[in-house]
């Protein structure tokens, strides 16, 4: 991708969304830790209604590692794998408190050895609560860098965050991650997104497909 391509979809992105950031609720790090885990397959709108109910009775860290799973799951049940997801939790606030003494890990690995936890909970983690410069791909920044030629089609998770590594600047990760989070969320969406108000239909695979 060239220079050109990218100050443009980059400065759509700054013009839309300025001042994106995770829209996921949290007061601390196991908080926020655990509110990215809840958040796989489910969107951060229905994990921001689970959480403050779930938080509301175990305010801690040990609270939750001792809770019963079943008071867990009662607290999230209306999110996706709500059962896996609550065997998760604890078991990670377990996980934290013995190995690294109630404090959520900065490494990458430490992070990806902690139940429910796989490399975009870790990418999210690292660079929300320690500014690590990381690109989470999630369904939307997967969407959005193949309809703008980021990734190809076929391209897995894994491809796409060396490509976006590639292209992106690095003092642009985070800001990048979430203007892509928002631009897929809100405009370039996956069923009725906003072609006709785009500035970038000129690099999007989608509208070249759907003309030719």
């Amino acid at each position: 991708m060239n220079k050109t391509t990218l100050a443009a979809i980059f400065s759509f992105f700054d013009e839309l969304f300025p001042n994106a950031s995770c829209e996921l609720n949290y007061t601390s790090d196991y908080t926020l830790l655990i509110a990215v885990i809840l958040s796989a397959q489910t969107t951060d709108k229905s994990v921001n209604l689970v959480t403050p109910r779930l938080f509301g009775e175990f305010t801690t860290l040990e609270s939750i590692a001792i809770a019963d799973i079943a008071k867990i799951e009662g607290h999230i049940r209306s999110i996706g794998l709500y059962r896996t997801k609550a065997l998760n939790i604890k078991n990670c606030c377990r996980e934290i408190i013995n190995r690294f003494d109630g404090k959520v890990p900065s490494a990458k690995e430490d992070l990806m050895s902690l139940p429910g936890v796989g490399a975009k909970t870790a990418n999210v983690v690292r660079a929300e609560l320690f500014r690590f410069p990381e690109i989470a791909v999630d369904t939307h920044v997967a969407r959005i860098s193949k309809r703008l030629y980021f990734a190809n089609p076929a391209d897995s998770v894994e491809i796409i965050e060396k490509k976006l590594r590639k292209a992106v600047p690095e003092d642009r990760y985070i800001k990048t991650h979430h203007q892509m989070i928002h631009f897929g969320r809100y405009f370039c969406k996956a069923m009725n997104p906003q072609c006709e108000q785009c500035r970038l239909r000129d690099y999007c695979r989608k509208i070249k497909e759907e003309t030719t």
